[in-house]
Formats: C-alpha cells, structure tokens, sequence
C-alpha cells in the first residue's frame, strides 16, 4: 500500500487536531509531527511541508497565505481550511458534490480550499438552483443559520466553556449583525448570485452541529417552484453522493416530535441533509451538518482523499 505523509500546519487548533484524530488510525497515511517548541520556526516548519505529500493548512488567512509562499515542492498538495483562498478561481472549491466539475478541479487540482461551515449549507441549497435556471441569480435571497459555539474556535469555545460565563450567552445570540460576515463572499460567488444573501447566524449554547434555513416566496416571489419539486429535483441532483442526503416530506422525515429539525443530528459525521418544507406559497429549504465535519475537518478529509485518488469516505462517517 502507498503511503501519503501528512502534515497539519496548525495541527493544536479546533479543526487541524480533528483532521488528526480522523487519519491517526489510517495504515495509509503517514502523519508528520512538528516539535511543539519549533511550531513557529518557518524554516523549520517549511522543511515539513515540502516533505509532505498533503499539506492541511488549518491557520489564520494571513498565515496561510504566507504557508503557501512557502511550498517549492511541485507535487505537494495544499488543503487550506482557512477563508483565505474560497473565492481564488486558481484553487479548486472543495465541495465535490456541486457539480462533475468541482470533483473534477479538486481531483487535477494542488491547491484546495475548503468551504466555510455556513457556506456549505448554503451553496448546497443554492448552488443548483441558479445553475439549473430555477432561481434567477438577482433573486433577494435571505438566510438564516444557527450554529453550536465550536464554530468560533478556542476563544468563543473559551467564553461559552468559562464556569463563571456571562448570563447572555445562556440563549441563542444573533450575531455579525453588521450583515457583513467573512461567509458572504464565497456564499454568494461559489452559488452564482449577483448580490451577497441577506444573512443573519446565530450561535447558541451547544457545541457543534448546524442548520442553515433559506426562505423563498413561491407564487408572490415570481418562482415557478413547488416543495415537492424542490424535494424531487434535489433527490435527484444529489441521488448519487455519498454525503449529502435530501430528507423525505415531513410527515416521514424523522424529525423530532414531527415538527422539530434540530441541528445536532449529523454531529460525529461527514454527512449534511437537505429537507424541503413549506406549502403552496412559501418554501424553506433546510441543510444541517456537523460544523466541524462536513463543515470544515470532514471536508478537508473528503479532498484528500479526491485528490488522491482514494475513496472519498476513507477515514469518515457517513
């Protein structure tokens, strides 16, 4: 069996210690460990990712940036699950699922950038509709999200684990509220809108899993759509994917007491499900997943093992 070496730049962060948990029991890969002392060391940290065959990139935008800067070996891989890099056409977007042609860029690709976590929900409800001709591109689309606090990263995750916490963090928080979240611009580039969504997330007191809720006016919006159509055309838009599942109508859906979509469902999975709800003049199309799997480590995972050559689902739960 070939080996691929790995190496995590950023490896005692949130999302680069669950790429590690994820491929610590792979007899394929090959995990490269820097000295803890030398973290900061860029020479020391260039050697490492030269070495490597995959390099994950789970760093600040500015500081992944730089890491690229460092890569004079032509044939390694970069995966960057930083924001950096989302909107660069030079880099492949790693969501395989939207369309042949993103598998295809990820496979031929060295450079990967993965998704956002809120992106993710979104372009995968989006994404097919505007490039179908379902939903024109200058539609005023609004969404709606709320999150578990992982999504933060070490100093939310600090502040809502602190014993002595603020009370307001007790309940559901909106928050960027300035409508200008670092989200918005792959949001609305990778799913072919012409204006940024109107986009409002909320963080509450759990720690992972989340759902993203895109609103749309049928009759009175001009969209010549149905729920079902909607439920049967994402059906079969996504039937052959591995992690993306679309939910049948409510009444068989599985949600909780019949009327309850939570957001914790898929935590521990790469999976994300789609479920389409509403009645004749109003839709809501629903994506949930596991921010910290198919919304950030799971998916980084997931390109690797594209751009590999391996199965997709090494190393993952679906």
């Amino acid at each position: 069996m070939n080996k691929h070496s790995v190496f995590v730049d950023g490896q005692e962060g949130t999302t680069g210690l669950l790429i590690d948990e994820r491929l610590q029991k792979r007899a394929d890969i090959e995990i490269m460990k820097i000295d803890p002392d030398k973290k900061k060391d860029i020479s020391e940290r260039e050697k490492y990712i030269n070495r490597a065959d995959v390099v994950f990139l789970c760093l600040p935008d500015d500081a992944a940036r730089e890491a690229v800067t460092m890569v004079k070996n032509k044939n390694t891989r970069v995966i960057d699950a930083s924001t950096a890099h989302r909107t660069n056409t030079d880099w492949a977007y790693g969501l395989p699922e939207l369309s042949a042609g993103h598998r295809q860029k990820i496979i031929n690709s060295k450079r990967v950038s993965v998704p956002g976590c809120f992106a993710t929900g979104f372009v995968i409800l989006i994404y097919p509709l505007v490039a179908n001709g379902m939903l024109p591109a200058g539609y005023p689309v609004t969404c709606h999200s709320v999150t578990g606090y992982s999504g933060g990263g070490k100093k939310l995750i600090g502040l809502y684990e602190d014993a002595n916490r603020d009370e307001a963090l007790n309940g559901p928080c909106f928050y960027a509220l300035g409508l200008t979240h670092k989200h918005l611009p792959e949001m609305q580039a990778v799913s072919g809108l012409k204006n940024p969504p109107l986009f409002t997330p909320i963080v509450s007191n759990y720690y992972k899993g989340m759902t993203v809720a895109v609103p749309l006016h049928l009759k009175n919006g001009g969209l010549d759509l149905s729920v079902n159509g909607l439920r049967e055309f994402y059906a079969d838009y996504y039937g052959g994917e591995n992690f993306v599942k679309v939910l049948p109508a409510m009444e068989k859906a599985g949600l909780y007491n019949g009327n309850y979509f939570s957001p914790v469902n898929l935590n521990g999975t790469n999976t994300l499900e789609i479920l389409v709800a509403g009645n004749g003049e109003q839709a809501v199309l629903l994506s949930r997943l596991d921010n910290l799997g198919k919304g950030s480590s799971g998916a980084a995972v997931q390109c690797m093992n594209i751009m590999t050559g391996g199965d997709e689902r090494l190393g993952l739960t679906g």
